[in-house]
């Protein structure tokens, strides 16, 4: 049965049976009653792709991602889309998740906003100065940030505590003597590397350490990336007591650095990576600043979403989770 058939059979106007179906307050809860239980009696469904034309809706969320080749083994990405896609299936809705060449991801946003070929959008990897989060403010698209950028404008954002992160992994370093940190960080143009960048500064400061400039390295993303600065840093003279990695992609090639160089970790060097590293070619329990419940925090972002479409003002969705500390092999007493 049809919607206008179930309407003939009602009574009532096809208008008034959509809007009863769909939840429109304008329709009185008795006239919703009566149309939801004759529907329900026939086994009425409706038509997805006419409901969607009806309220000028796709059903579907978008991600546009500039996939690297470490992505599709990055359990931490991985963990974050199966949560979104929980929720978006849940709620009856698709995700699509379209991968774009660096050089063409601002007109590949440019080009899905003017066909609304989605309903509303997910922007990761925010940059401290991120000019697709501007153009989506500029021309009012919904979207939700994963991590936050600089702007002067009211937007929807999920991310973790930087400064509590590093905080955390500086005071656990200085609490067992170290006192010569190093910091190897992802390209600085990315905010959440910037920010924990800055943080480390401030603690170091707070407790009092030196920081040395050469200790400081940035553009590590990857394991080879992570690897050739671990190399770096054992080269220095004199060299880090303790590497804290501001990623967990690097954090690999980093304990891997040290085991190809007959370092004993946690107790040479120590080593504090952001993020979870799971990865059977290491076989060490490393010491991690943990990002809890990520498919969670993927299904707190469609949830966002949902709600900047229902008509919630973007910055009364705006969420920041804390980051904790799990300690492992990788941290010992500093040696001297």
């Amino acid at each position: 049965m049809n919607l206008k058939s179930l309407a003939i059979a009602l009574g009532m106007s096809k208008t008034t049976v959509s809007r009863a179906l769909n939840g429109y307050p304008e329709v009185n809860s008795r006239t919703r009653e009566i149309v939801l239980a004759a529907a329900k009696k026939v086994g009425y469904r409706p038509n997805p792709l006419a409901r969607s034309l009806a309220v000028g809706r796709t059903n579907v969320l978008g991600m546009i991602y500039p996939l690297l080749p470490s992505d599709l083994g990055d359990s931490v990405f991985l963990s974050v889309v199966n949560g979104m896609s929980d929720a978006v299936e849940a709620s009856k809705m698709s995700l699509i998740i379209a991968p774009v060449s660096p050089q063409n991801e601002q007109p590949s946003y440019e080009t899905m906003v003017r066909g609304r070929q989605v309903d509303g959008l997910v922007v990761g990897r925010t940059k401290v100065v991120d000019e697709r989060i501007a153009y989506l403010t500029k021309v009012g698209f919904p979207f939700v940030a994963n991590g936050r950028t600089r702007i002067d404008a009211p937007y929807a954002y999920f991310d973790y505590d930087n400064d509590t992160g590093i905080d955390l992994a500086v005071s656990f370093l200085a609490a067992h003597g170290h006192q010569r940190i190093a910091l190897l960080s992802a390209p600085l143009d990315l905010h959440f590397a910037y920010e924990r960048k800055e943080s480390f500064i401030r603690c170091m400061a707070q407790a009092g350490l030196p920081l040395d400039p050469h200790y400081l390295l940035d553009n590590t993303f990857d394991r080879r990336s992570g690897y050739q600065a671990m190399q770096k840093l054992l080269a220095c003279s004199p060299r880090p007591t303790a590497v804290i990695v501001d990623n967990h992609l690097s954090g690999v090639g980093v304990v891997r650095a040290l085991m190809d160089a007959g370092i004993e970790i946690g107790k040479e060097i120590s080593v504090i990576v952001w993020g979870n590293v799971e990865d059977t070619l290491i076989g060490i329990n490393v010491t991690t600043i943990d990002q809890p419940d990520l498919r969670r925090a993927g299904a707190k972002m469609v949830e966002m979403l949902q709600s900047l479409l229902a008509g919630t003002p973007p910055e009364r969705l705006q969420e920041i989770w804390q980051p904790v500390l799990l300690p492992g092999a990788t941290v010992g007493r500093c040696p001297e």
